[in-house]
């Protein structure tokens, strides 16, 4: 993952991202022929098992590193936006304010 300040950098890489997968890939058992794979995730609330052919597993392997990535990256984004924030409002709090004027009418004085 590049370290960046810019949020419009972050946002540039996010858009780069075309495919991924939330979830954890995991082997169920050993077959003669090599290990059968389930993916599991959350979803409407539920914990959902797939299967996974072996001929996919390394593409399932690869998007649930793309999810990894986007994961880092929105964090990071997230990071600087509040930094950002915050600094805004401290930076608001330290300008200088002019004095609050009463907000009703004064009468003027009667003259004896």
């Amino acid at each position: 993952m590049n370290a960046t300040t810019d949020p419009k950098d972050i946002l540039k890489q996010l858009a780069t991202i075309d495919q991924m997968e939330r979830g954890k890939l995991s082997v169920m058992r050993q077959g003669p022929n090599g290990p059968f794979y389930n993916l599991q995730r959350w979803q409407d609330g539920r914990n959902v098992t797939e299967y996974v052919p072996t001929a996919q597993v390394p593409l399932v392997q690869e998007n649930l590193a793309s999810h990894e990535h986007f994961t880092a990256l929105v964090e990071q984004y997230e990071k600087l936006i509040t930094e950002r924030s915050r600094q805004e409002r401290r930076d608001g709090v330290k300008k200088k304010r002019p004095t609050p004027t009463s907000h009703s009418p004064r009468k003027p004085k009667s003259k004896p």
